[in-house]
């Protein structure tokens, strides 16, 4: 079964070298392969993802309760999901090449299961579940720290692009603004949906995206509006200087100086320089 150089070259690339390799082996086996080769459940990545979901997230709850000690906990618990969301998961296990190590089923690998990102997010976390159980926290603690909780800022992006309009514009300016991501359409088998959103404010649509599941569908949406048109739309709103003064910090660090040098009388909103 196994793919001696594939795995050796894994272990590399993840600072890990396993002393019982069958664990490794395990978390990358699909329940798609495992069914074609007629093993016992326990032999596919299902159960190990399990125990390595709740390590990521021991982990990472720790590392933010630490670093960010006047964080509240609805904020700790939002920040926490845009680290270890489906996304950042697939982006790392891609960061590590986990596609090209994952035994698929025939029918998964044709339609692209190697590269789709819930396949991808499920692996990952059972390579966390099999560190753990071959070397214990502390490796399974250093893994996560390199691969997860590096690069906060840009990790943090789907949140930051998501709730910049939810809960600055509608907690601080216009309480009536509705904001959604309605699905517009769905297409393809079941096992491999494309998924299409728009992103609505007060019922005008301001741009539109797809993606393998509905959450990447709305990170695709909030990553092709220009940067400037959160800025524009912020300013439209009737509130004062003053008010937009005091949650301009609140900004994601690429818009926060696009309106630093507004005048408080100037009318028209300054294009983002990003």
């Amino acid at each position: 079964m196994a793919n001696t150089k594939k795995t050796d070259s894994l272990q590399k690339k993840m600072g890990y070298q396993f002393n019982n390799i069958e664990l490794l082996n395990n978390a990358l086996t699909h329940s798609s392969y495992a069914n074609e080769k007629h093993w016992a459940y326990e032999r596919n990545n299902e159960r190990i993802e399990f125990l390595g979901d709740a390590v990521l997230e021991l982990i990472s709850t720790e590392y933010l309760y630490a670093s960010h000690p006047k964080m509240t906990e609805g904020e700790l618990t939002r920040f926490r999901a845009s680290l270890v969301c489906e996304m950042s998961l697939a982006s790392s296990a891609r960061e590590l090449g986990l596609g090209d190590c994952l035994f698929l089923g025939k029918g998964e690998y044709q339609t692209g299961g190697n590269k789709r990102d819930s396949i991808l997010s499920d692996a990952f976390e059972a390579v966390i579940g099999a560190i753990y159980l071959d070397g214990g926290l502390e490796p399974a603690k250093k893994f996560v720290h390199q691969y997860v909780l590096s690069d906060i800022e840009q990790k943090q992006l789907f949140h930051d692009s998501k709730t910049i309009l939810q809960e600055m514009v509608q907690s601080h300016f216009h309480e009536g603004t509705k904001i959604c991501y309605p699905l517009i359409k769905e297409s393809g088998p079941d096992h491999n949906k494309t998924f299409f959103v728009v992103c609505e404010v007060n019922g005008v649509e301001y741009g539109s995206g797809s993606g393998r599941t509905k959450k990447a569908a709305e990170y695709t949406v909030l990553n092709l509006l220009p940067k400037s048109w959160y800025l524009n739309f912020i300013m439209a709103l009737p509130v004062s200087w003053a008010q937009m003064e005091a949650v301009r910090v609140m900004l994601p660090t690429q818009c926060a100086g696009c309106w630093v040098n507004r005048a408080p009388s100037s009318s028209a909103a300054p294009a983002c320089r990003m």
